[in-house]
């Protein structure tokens, strides 16, 4: 067996980054390499060619292995549905839901499929290079942690630790990280990443110094702040902060920040198109002043919508769509379009006005539709995904939209995903910009989406390859973390 867990000093450290880069670095010398995080927090999800359902992040970082993705590459999905509950997803399946109270004692089932789904990996994988969530040294949940500490101790597999040196503090943390977990934990702790570094390497270097003396570990290297990188977040939206011009003017889209917000990475192909800026917002006014408003998915659709319409923004989307400038509703988004929503499932509700924008009733069901649509568009050939608990019914006649409704500028659809096909979000774009009476026309010479992806991928394994102590990096995977490693004092009580 084979492997290494990358963990990090914070959320957003670059984990997920980190464990992309380092798996295209090993497919390129030909190693089968697989990604693997045993349970993820997150509503950006994915179905993969069988049906199952597993994290964004992880669906990229086999695309960097460049093999299929699976549910076994992200067993455990934890999805919030509010502050208290997640739904569970194991294997790529609907699985119950898991309460606060429940988060650190109530798991043991779910490590046990996390702790097979890494040996069956493991046995069809030459390596098995594994992402860690939040920080290791969150020991208030230690005991029932299978994703972090616990998985490196069942399998005795090293660990790097990354950290991201932008938010400052970086040294303090990976010390503090350290010194924090139990004298067992800290043997399998093996060496630091410094994650986003702008700047001189040299300046940094006496700190680097004096973090390998007191403990005892090398820094493997110093990767440098990555313009234009960015991967499939866990976090509800974290767009890819693409800026780029192109000929004829700009095009500004409001995405509405909802707290419940599901796949908003179906807008980072939107971002990546020159001269479209994507703007992530609550405000009533941004959402009246943008040429194209978005509401994407939601994981709490009711209580989404709720929130809309506290804020004001369920004005303005109306005032839009009275005015004939451009609304486009995705999955969530889409049903809050409509005229009304029956939910005896997920939230309880029992029947809730709609925007009634979209001549549609939705009904919530308690099966789970996972799919992978294909269709057309105006001859755009589009490839998509579906996850969602709520079907669309029509009310009245109306212009069909992918596999959803269009009525004047208002568009919904169920589909994620639809707008990584170049020729359909182009096509779609050019359309909206004209609604808005927006001068944007497509880059004739920009690259597609997946083009960008992969370019993206290959900077990543770039800098693996340039920054990181490779060869440090290889006897981790083949040989484990170092023997007699010391202990940093104090350790876990």
């Amino acid at each position: 067996m084979s492997g290494l867990l990358v963990a990090g000093t914070t959320s957003d450290a670059g984990k997920s980054l980190v464990t992309a880069g380092i798996c295209r670095w090993l497919a390129r010398r030909g190693v089968r390499v697989a990604p693997f995080k045993a349970q993820n927090m997150s509503n950006n999800s994915m179905v993969c060619a069988d049906g199952a359902e597993i994290g964004r992040a992880q669906w990229v970082q086999a695309r960097a292995a460049g093999v299929e993705p699976e549910a076994a590459m992200n067993p455990v999905l934890l999805k919030p549905g509010s502050d208290r509950r997640s739904h569970v997803v194991a294997l790529g399946k609907p699985f119950g839901t898991l309460e606060a109270g429940e988060y650190a004692t109530g798991r043991a089932g779910l490590a046990e499929i996390a702790f097979g789904a890494f040996e069956d990996l493991s046995s069809r994988y030459d390596v098995v290079v594994c992402e860690g969530a939040g920080s290791p040294a969150e020991i208030n949940l230690r005991g029932g942690d299978y994703v972090n500490m616990g998985l490196a101790r069942r399998f005795g597999l090293p660990v790097l630790v990354v950290g991201d040196i932008d938010r400052g503090g970086v040294l303090a943390a990976m010390f503090g990280t350290l010194a924090l977990l139990s004298a067992e934990d800290q043997a399998l702790v093996a060496g630091w990443v410094v994650n986003k570094f702008r700047g001189d390497v040299g300046l940094l270097r006496p700190g680097l110094d004096s973090l390998e003396k007191v403990t005892g570990r090398p820094v493997l290297g110093v990767l440098p702040w990555l313009d234009r990188v960015w991967i499939d977040s866990e976090d509800a939206l974290a767009v890819a902060g693409w800026r780029r011009e192109a000929p004829g003017g700009g095009l500004g889209v409001a995405v509405v920040r909802f707290p419940r917000a599901s796949n908003a990475t179906d807008v980072d192909a939107l971002a990546a198109e020159p001269g479209v800026t994507v703007t992530l917002t609550a405000d009533p006014d941004v959402v009246a002043a943008a040429d194209v408003v978005v509401l994407p998915g939601s994981r709490a659709t009711v209580a989404d919508l709720a929130w809309l319409r506290d804020r004001g923004l369920d004005t303005a989307v109306t005032a839009r769509a009275v005015a004939g400038r451009p609304v486009l509703g995705i999955c969530g988004g889409y049903q809050m379009l409509a005229e009304s929503i029956v939910d005896d499932f997920e939230s309880g509700a029992g029947e809730v006005a709609g925007l009634g924008l979209l001549p549609a009733r939705v009904t919530f069901a308690a099966e789970k539709v996972l799919a992978r649509p294909t269709g057309t568009w105006r001859g755009n050939r589009v490839d998509a995904y579906e996850i969602h608990h709520g079907s669309v019914a029509t009310t009245a006649p109306a212009e069909s939209f992918l596999d959803g409704l269009r009525a004047g500028a208002v568009w919904g659809t169920m589909w994620h995903g639809a707008f990584e096909n170049d020729g359909f979000r182009r096509a779609w774009l050019t359309k909206a910009a004209a609604q808005a009476r927006a001068t944007w026309a497509p880059a004739p010479d920009a690259p597609g989406f997946a083009d960008l992806r992969e370019q993206m991928l290959g900077k990543l394994a770039d800098a693996i390859d340039e920054h990181l102590d490779t060869a440090m990096l290889r006897t981790l995977l083949d040989s484990g973390a170092p023997r007699a490693l010391p202990f940093v004092p104090p350790g876990a009580p």
